[in-house]
């Protein structure tokens, strides 16, 4: 008996101490303020240029589902996915940038109610939400979606070059979560993963930030022209869909583009102190 109770305290030491550890990865960093090279040479939407910004903290990792829980157990928040029904999920054999209308995908069940929920992915980045609810869950934590000038500065983490680890993406796999498959009409889990992965389970750049690329695409604030319709939303860094054939978002140059009320299962966010 004296035996087991030893193991039983040595087991609950080791998981305080990996607990502790999780939450270590996924803290915040600090961004110093300085000016900053951002863009690229010749893109239409994200040209370069130099910045400044004061100093800012973000996240170390995408906002999980476990953080998203708590925010609609105290709120009682209703998602859009979950008003309007409208949510657009991934099925494999799909033609490529092709997504199907799910009336049952929300957060809850971001690929669906018939793959299940997220009883087990609580470490997962949240999906399957519009800009506003990211929005909303911003407003309750007291934080809010980095600019989109604020995530390129953090997502470089000092680079020149389209990708924080150098000019091509032939490390990608070390760094992200993303799509392996010529195309998308077979399932693909090359990294071990089909859909999203638990939060910094690829390795972090060199600021200390995981899944800058992959996994979800990242809501940000702020336009890329100010004309732009006001029902316009911008999300960087690309997803698990995302492939070097389609969608090679997995960058710190693009920057894609949503409607508001739109809720992808491959849409999150990380978010910025205030």
């Amino acid at each position: 008996m004296h035996f087991l109770k030893k193991v039983s305290a040595i087991f609950l030491l080791l998981l305080s101490c990996y607990v502790g550890l999780a939450q270590d990865k996924c803290g915040e960093v600090l961004i110093p303020k300085g000016r900053y090279w951002i863009g690229k040479k010749q893109h239409l939407l994200n040209p370069r240029r130099q910045v400044y910004t004061d100093s800012f903290y973000i996240a170390a990792c995408e906002t999980t589902n476990r953080q998203f829980t708590a925010f609609v157990t105290a709120t009682g928040y209703v998602t859009d996915a979950e008003k309007r029904h409208d949510a657009l999920v991934f099925v494999p054999g799909l033609p490529e940038f092709e997504w199907h209308n799910d009336s049952t995908a929300c957060w809850r069940f971001p690929n669906g109610i018939t793959l299940g929920g997220i009883d087990q992915k609580m470490d997962h980045p949240v999906t399957t939400i519009s800009y506003k609810d990211a929005l909303a869950y911003c407003t309750w934590a007291g934080v809010r979606l980095p600019t989109l000038e604020e995530w390129e500065i953090a997502s470089r983490a000092g680079a020149a070059t389209d990708y924080f680890f150098g000019a091509t993406n032939n490390h990608i796999g070390h760094y992200a979560n993303i799509w392996y498959g010529k195309d998308h009409l077979q399932a693909d889990s090359t990294d071990g993963y089909m859909y999203t992965a638990p939060v910094g389970s690829f390795a972090p750049n060199a600021w200390g930030l995981y899944d800058m690329y992959g996994n979800v695409f990242e809501f940000c604030s702020g336009k890329v022209r100010p004309d732009e319709s006001p029902t316009l939303a911008h999300a960087r860094g690309g997803s698990w869909w995302c492939s070097k054939a389609s969608c090679s978002f997995f960058n710190s140059a693009d920057i894609g583009r949503v409607h508001q009320r739109a809720s992808f299962s491959n849409q999150g966010f990380r978010v910025v102190k205030k």
